[in-house]
């Protein structure tokens, strides 16, 4: 078989195996690593005799993505503060582009992150692609019946710590907007009746720009924290935290990040925050906050 007709066949399949491991690994970075990783196993065998190219790359781009995600464990582990998945722009044309159109909500990575390696795999295998329980038992190299037992494990799991959004998406981008206004103006009365009483600030630095190193509970702190990061004096302790000056500018745009609303703000033409909120019942429950710039080139 030529070589251009080996790199078509895989190229074929590029966006899908990047979505699975994505979902398994929660970064792109590593995601783009196990399909490149991907890519030179496939280049290394005769895909002559491959029958269903599709069944087999996703069966390599699993295991790989298993092994990776049992290596970078302790990494994940050292991580200083909270360590949250790498948000996804998700707009109609990147969608179509990288497979990322379901099962990539933010708050459900972060659920994910709490399964096993092989929990993981099989319910963004089963949940997200809906592949059978054999070809998943194929690919992580177990039976069907313990590929079946895993999701079953694991869908548990997942249900019963995964968050019951608001499911009206103009619902949500309109909370996100006033959500972002009232900090912005410094309204603590209008911030806090916005918030459920035992809402929660995740907050993802990595040590690299300063943000809270554990989560913080309760309406009238977060509230509180929100105001004092968005006033004049600290915006610009921030913006000279990643290199910026009041000069280089601050928007606030409200794109689909994560197959859901968000607000992200950008400064010198690069995003610097990106708040992403679970909200139910028109109240805020959850806020993710990502600023580690290593984080915030894909949105």
């Amino acid at each position: 078989m030529s070589v251009e007709m080996t790199v078509e066949r895989f190229e074929r399949h590029r966006d899908l195996l990047t979505g699975v491991a994505y979902r398994i690994l929660g970064t792109v970075a590593d995601a783009e690593d196990v399909v490149q990783e991907a890519w030179l196993r496939w280049s290394g065998v005769d895909a002559g005799v491959v029958e269903d190219d599709r069944a087999y790359l996703i069966r390599v781009t699993t295991r790989l993505s298993i092994d990776r995600l049992r290596r970078i464990g302790a990494r994940r582990e050292s991580y200083v503060g909270e360590w949250l998945p790498e948000p996804v722009a998700t707009g109609a044309d990147v969608a179509e582009r990288v497979e990322l159109t379901t099962s990539v909500e933010l708050a459900l990575l972060v659920v994910l992150e709490t399964l096993s390696p092989l929990e993981r795999a099989v319910f963004v295998l089963r949940e997200a692609f809906g592949l059978p329980y054999a070809e998943i038992g194929e690919a992580i190299g177990r039976s069907e019946a313990t590929a079946r037992q895993l999701s079953r494990r694991a869908r548990r799991h997942v249900e019963e710590r995964r968050p019951r959004f608001e499911v009206d998406r103009a619902r949500r981008r309109e909370i996100t907007e006033r959500f972002i206004g009232a900090a912005v103006d410094g309204d603590l009365e209008g911030l806090v009746s916005m918030l459920a009483a035992d809402a929660t600030l995740v907050g993802d630095g990595g040590g690299k720009v300063r943000a809270p190193l554990r989560s913080i509970t309760g309406a009238d702190k977060i509230a509180r924290l929100l105001i004092s990061i968005a006033s004049e004096t600290g915006a610009r302790r921030f913006l000279e935290s990643v290199g910026l000056t009041e000069a280089d500018g601050i928007t606030v745009e409200f794109p689909e990040v994560n197959d859901a609303p968000a607000a992200v703000v950008t400064a010198g033409g690069r995003a610097i925050t990106m708040f992403s909120l679970v909200v139910r019942d028109g109240l805020i429950e959850t806020i993710y906050l990502v600023v580690n710039p290593e984080k915030l080139s894909r949105v």
